[in-house]
C-alpha cells in the first residue's frame, strides 16, 4: 500500500493486485490488532543496528524515509500516536484500523486501481532487447502488463491472511536466489505442563537463557507471556530461531531469572525482610509482592515446601531453595510453533541481488523487491513495518520515475 500509494502520488498510473476480497488483513494483525508501526529510535544509525550486519544494505532507504518520515506520514493524516514501552509506537486509537485507514485514503486519493480476488501464479518476463518484468499473469489465465513490477507479497507468517510465500516461487522461477524461509520471531511451545497453569501471566522483566548440554547458548532480557502452549512476549520472540535451531541437535531447557535485577545475595535479603514484614502470613502469600500472584505456589511447589508455612517458619534451607528456583526457573523447550503463529519469517530474496538505493533486482532493471521479501532478519518491536513503510516508499518512487527500463 505504501509503494503503491508512493508511485501514484509521483505521477504513475498504479494497480495493486490483491489477493484478498479486502486490503491488509496481516496488518490488521500486526501488535494484537494494536499494530506497532515503528520504533521511535530517531538515530538512523543505532535503528539500524538492531538489523545486525544487514543494517549496511538498508542505510541508503533509511537515507531516504526515516523512522521519523514514517510519524509525519501518519500525524500529518489526522493518526496520532504514541510511544509505549521499548519505544513501540502505536497509534493513539490503539486499533490498526487507524493505520489501515490513512493507507486506503493515501492510495485512494493518489489514485491507485485496486484489483481485489485476483491470485498471481508468474511473473512476465521478456529477454529481448534485455531481460526485464513487463507484468504478471493471474491464476485464471488473464494477463495484466506494466513498466515497472512491485513485488510486496509478504513472507510466509500468517498465511491464513494470504501471506503464504508466493512472492517466493514467482522470483525463484525467474532466476533469483532464495533463502527459505522459516519461522523468525515465533513462540515456543514447552513440554512442562505447570507452564498451562499460568496462561495469561505477564512478567515485564525476566532475564531467560537457552541451555543445551548444560551450557549457555544464548540469552536476553525483556517480557515474557506465559500461554497454554508455552512461552511468547518480546523477550522469548528474540530468541526463538537460535532455540529452534539448538532444537535440531538436542534438547534445550530454557531458564528464567523472574528478579534479573537482584543477584542471589541481594534477593536473600529482599527475601529476609519480606518474611520479616509479613511474618505471620503464609509463604504463599508473601511471595505476591515480588512476583505475580499465580507464580508463588508453582515456585514452592518446585521448592517442597509446604504451601501453608507461615513466614516466621521458613528455614535458611527453603529461603536458599527459593532463590535459586527464582534466579533460575527451567522448563524444556518442545517445539516453535508454526508459520500461522509467526511474527515474521526469515529468509527471502538474496539482498545481492537488490539494489539498495531503489529497491530495484539486479536482474531485472524494471522489477522492485520489499518488505518482507528481503533476506533480512529484524527484532519486533516496530521494525518490520518500519522496513516496509521504507522500502515501499523508496520502491515506488524508483518506480514512478522509470521511463526506460533500457536506460536504467
Amino acid at each position: 500500500m505504501m509503494a503503491a500509494g508512493r508511485a501514484a502520488e509521483c505521477g504513475a498510473s498504479v494497480a495493486l493486485i490483491e489477493k484478498n476480497n479486502t486490503l491488509g488483513k496481516k496488518l490488521l494483525l500486526t501488535g494484537g490488532g494494536r499494530c506497532n508501526l515503528t520504533n521511535a529510535e530517531f538515530d538512523t544509525r543505532k535503528f539500524l543496528e538492531k538489523f545486525k550486519s544487514d543494517g549496511k544494505f538498508l542505510f541508503s532507504a533509511f537515507s531516504q524515509w526515516t523512522v521519523q518520515d514514517t510519524l509525519n506520514f501518519f500525524n500529518a493524516r489526522g493518526m496520532a500516536t504514541k510511544i509505549e514501552n521499548e519505544q513501540r509506537v502505536f497509534p493513539a486509537s490503539d486499533s490498526a484500523r487507524s493505520v489501515w485507514d490513512v493507507l486506503v485514503k493515501y492510495m485512494r486519493e493518489s489514485g491507485v486501481a485496486v484489483i481485489f480476488d485476483s491470485s498471481v501464479s508468474d511473473i512476465i518476463i521478456s529477454r529481448s532487447p534485455i531481460p526485464k518484468a513487463t507484468g504478471v499473469i493471474f491464476r485464471d489465465g488473464r494477463e495484466i502488463y506494466a513498466n515497472a513490477v512491485i513485488v510486496a507479497a509478504g513472507g510466509s507468517s500468517h498465511p491464513e491472511t494470504g501471506s503464504a510465500g508466493d512472492g517466493f516461487s514467482w522470483l525463484k522461477k525467474i532466476g533469483h536466489s532464495i533463502t527459505t524461509p522459516t519461522s523468525s520471531l515465533v513462540p515456543v511451545a514447552v513440554k512442562d505442563l505447570w507452564v498451562k497453569q499460568l496462561a495469561g501471566v505477564s512478567i515485564a522483566d525476566v532475564k531467560i537463557s537457552a541451555i543445551q548440554n548444560k551450557v549457555i547458548r544464548d540469552t536476553n532480557r525483556g517480557k515474557i507471556l506465559f500461554t497454554h502452549f508455552g512461552i511468547s512476549g518480546p523477550a522469548v520472540l528474540h530468541m526463538s530461531k537460535a532455540i529452534g535451531e539448538l532444537l535440531k541437535t538436542g534438547e534445550v531447557v530454557i531458564s528464567l531469572d523472574i528478579l534479573p535485577s537482584f543477584n542471589s545475595e541481594q534477593l536473600d535479603a529482599a527475601l529476609q525482610d519480606l518474611f520479616k514484614t509479613h511474618s505471620n502470613k503464609k509463604i504463599v502469600n508473601s511471595l505476591n509482592d515480588i512476583i505475580p500472584s499465580a507464580l508463588a505456589p508453582i515456585i514452592v511447589a518446585q521448592c517442597k515446601i509446604n504451601p501453608e508455612t507461615v513466614c516466621n517458619s521458613v528455614t535458611r534451607e527453603e529461603r536458599l531453595k527459593l532463590i535459586a528456583r527464582l534466579k533460575s526457573l527451567p522448563m524444556r523447550a518442545d517445539k516453535l510453533l508454526g508459520a500461522d503463529k509467526a511474527i515474521i519469517t526469515s529468509g527471502g530474496v538474496s539482498l545481492e541481488e537488490i539494489d539498495p538505493k531503489t529497491m530495484r533486482s539486479r536482474l531485472f532493471p524494471n522489477l522492485y523487491i520489499i518488505g518482507d521479501m528481503l533476506n533480512i532478519d529484524r527484532p519486533s518491536g516496530g521494525y518490520s513495518l518500519q522496513l516496509c513503510w521504507t522500502t515501499g516508499f523508496v520502491a515506488g518512487t524508483a518506480a514512478a520515475i522509470l521511463k526506460d527500463p533500457l536506460s536504467a
